[in-house]
C-alpha cells in the first residue's frame, strides 16, 4: 500500500543550552565539538518531529559558521527547522541564537532509513511560505545537487 504524501508548513523548533565551562575550549569561548553536538541534535529534533525518530540518520553537516565567538554563561538559543526534502532526504537549516544577535547557522541533511539503515521514502513535502523560507528552499535544494 502506497503511502500518501504530507505537504508540511515549515515550523520552526526551539532549543536552550547554557554554556557551562566544561563546554568552553582552551581559548575560553565554546568548543566547536560541543556547538556541532547541539547543531546536530536541534536538526534532528525538527527532522524527527516530522516521522519517527528511530528512522532518521545524519548524512551530512553542510557547514556550520560561527558569526562570532560564544562565551560561558550565554545562553544559546538554537532555531532548527525543515527546509527541504527529498525522496528519503530532510534537510534542516539549524541558527543559534542569543538576544537576537545570530552567532551560527548552517545546513544539515538527514536521511530517512528502515530499521536495517536502508532509505525509505518519507512521503513528505515542504511547502515554503515565506520569503525567507523560499530562500533556505532554494539554498538547501542547491546543497542537495552539489556531489
Amino acid at each position: 500500500m502506497e503511502r500518501e504524501n504530507r505537504t508540511m508548513n515549515v515550523e520552526v523548533n526551539s532549543t536552550y543550552h547554557l554554556v557551562k565551562q566544561e563546554d568552553l575550549n582552551h581559548h575560553g569561548t565554546l568548543y566547536a565539538g560541543r556547538t556541532a553536538e547541539w547543531f546536530v541534535e536541534s536538526g534532528f529534533i525538527a527532522a524527527a518531529k516530522l516521522t519517527h525518530p528511530e528512522n532518521i540518520v545524519c548524512l551530512k553537516i553542510h557547514g556550520m559558521r560561527f558569526n562570532k565567538p560564544v562565551q560561558r554563561g550565554e545562553i544559546l538559543c538554537l532555531e532548527s527547522q525543515i527546509v527541504y526534502a527529498g525522496r528519503t532526504s530532510l534537510i534542516a537549516f539549524v541558527r543559534a541564537k542569543n538576544n537576537n544577535d545570530s552567532l551560527l547557522e548552517g545546513f544539515i541533511t538527514f536521511v530517512h532509513v528502515d530499521l536495517d539503515g536502508k532509505p525509505l521514502p518519507h512521503h513528505i513535502s515542504i511547502q515554503p511560505v515565506t520569503e525567507e523560507e523560499k530562500f533556505l528552499y532554494q539554498k538547501a535544494q542547491a546543497l542537495r545537487n552539489e556531489k
